[in-house]
C-alpha cells in the first residue's frame, strides 16, 4: 500500500507550477495550527460527579487543558479479572456508554452533553470519562475552496494528514481511499458538515473517529484557512480553528529542494 508520502510526491512530480505555491500556504498554515488539534486531544481521564438529564459533569476543567468542543468517551468499569496463573487482579471490563462533548468549560469542572451509545445507556456519578491515550484516527477530507481561485488543490488532504501523522498523536486514514471516496461521487464535502449521519455512515465504513474538513475562504480581502473538527460518532461540528494564510515567501522556505517554484 502506498504511503501518504509516496502519494504526496507523485503529485508534487504532475502539480502545476502555476498553482503550486496555494496548495504549499494552505500545507505551511496548516502546520502552524497542527499543535492546537494536538493539544484538543491530550489524553485524560475524569470521574463523572453529576448527571443531570442529558448534561454530564466531570471533574477535568479549564485548569486541566479542558477545551470547549473536545469529545470525550463515556463508560464504566465493570468486574475485575485476574491473570491466569497468579490470580492477581490485572484491571476490569468496561462498559461504554456513549460520549460527553464538552460546551462549558469551568476551572475545576466541565458541563458536556451526553449521546448515548445506545438508547439503555445513561452516566451517572463514579462513572469514567477519557481521551483515549491511543492515536485518534481522523480522515482528512478534500479542500472546499470557497475562493474561486480555480488552483488546483488536490494535494491539500495529502499535506494536512502528514501534519497530523507527524505529530503521532492522529492515525490518518489512507488518503487514496478517502478521495477516491469523493471522486466516486459517493459523498460531497458540504454532506460531511450539514449531515450528521452521512458524516457517522461513512465514518463507520473507515473505522473514523473523526473528519477534518478544510475550507479556504476571503474574509475582508484576506484569504483564511478553517479546519472543522467533525465527531465522526455523533456527526456534530465539535471544534474549527481559522488564520490567515500564510504569506508565499513562508511557504517557499519550507518547500523542499526538488518541488516546482512557487509562480502563482
Amino acid at each position: 500500500m502506498k504511503t501518504a508520502s509516496a502519494v504526496l510526491a507523485v503529485l508534487l512530480s504532475l502539480a502545476s507550477p502555476a498553482h503550486a505555491g496555494l496548495a504549499d500556504r494552505i500545507g505551511a498554515t496548516f502546520a502552524l495550527m497542527s499543535q492546537e488539534f494536538v493539544a484538543a486531544f491530550r489524553p485524560v481521564e475524569a470521574l463523572v460527579v453529576a448527571v443531570d438529564g442529558d448534561a454530564v459533569y466531570f471533574d477535568l476543567g479549564a485548569s486541566d487543558g479542558v477545551q470547549v468542543g473536545q469529545e470525550f468517551t463515556v463508560f464504566r468499569k465493570g468486574e475485575a479479572f485476574q491473570h491466569p496463573l497468579t490470580g492477581k487482579p490485572i484491571g476490569r471490563y468496561e462498559e461504554m456508554l456513549g460520549y460527553a462533548q464538552a460546551r462549558r468549560v469551568q476551572r475545576q469542572f466541565t458541563e458536556a452533553a451526553f449521546i448515548p451509545g445506545n438508547p439503555e445507556a445513561r452516566p451517572k456519578p463514579e462513572d469514567g470519562v477519557r481521551i483515549s491515550r491511543g492515536r485518534i484516527k481522523v480522515a482528512v477530507a478534500p479542500l472546499l475552496d470557497l475562493t474561486g481561485s480555480n488552483a488546483d488543490l488536490r494535494r491539500v488532504p495529502f499535506l494536512l494528514s502528514i501534519a497530523l501523522d507527524r505529530s503521532k498523536r492522529f492515525q490518518v486514514a489512507d488518503p487514496i481511499t478517502v478521495t477516491d471516496l469523493f471522486a466516486s461521487g459517493n459523498l460531497r464535502v458540504q454532506e460531511i458538515i450539514a449531515r450528521p449521519a452521512a458524516a457517522v455512515r461513512h465514518g463507520k465504513s473507515l473505522e473514523l473517529s473523526a473528519w477534518l474538513v478544510p475550507i479556504l475562504m476571503n474574509r475582508g480581502g484576506v484569504t483564511y484557512l478553517d479546519a472543522t473538527w467533525i465527531s465522526a460518532a455523533t456527526g456534530t461540528a465539535l471544534f474549527s480553528r481559522r488564520q490567515a494564510l500564510t504569506p508565499p515567501d513562508t511557504a517557499e522556505e519550507q518547500r523542499f529542494p526538488w518541488e516546482p517554484p512557487v509562480q502563482d
